[in-house]
């Protein structure tokens, strides 16, 4: 392409990318836990929580959590949604897991 932009991006880019669109969404925000668990549903929802380095939890409002948990979703479709999975928005990374769990592995 003459603009030197692929056409189609490869997934760690578009993974990059999703990070750096939602650390912009959500100022202050290291990582995003996405689940299909809203704990005020009881049907499959998908929702999302954001922290950030420190570990506190950054309130979300309701759109935001649903808009930021579908992205997620939409860009990992092979995933295993019936566990929660925690993206890290510095690097792109997905990984199987809670906050505290990925928090503590670093």
């Amino acid at each position: 392409m003459p603009s030197g932009t692929l056409a189609c991006p490869d997934a760690a880019d578009r993974h990059r990318r999703l990070a750096v669109q939602l650390a912009d969404m959500i100022p202050g925000a290291t990582v995003l836990r996405v689940s299909l668990a809203d704990p005020e549903r009881q049907w499959p929802h998908p929702h999302a929580r954001a922290a950030d380095a420190a570990g506190t939890r950054i309130a979300l409002t309701r759109t935001k959590a649903k808009i930021a948990a579908r992205w997620v979703l939409r860009t990992w479709p092979d995933a295993d949604w019936t566990r929660p999975h925690t993206l890290d928005l510095a690097t792109g990374q997905l990984v199987v897991g809670d906050l505290d769990a990925t928090r503590r592995s670093r």
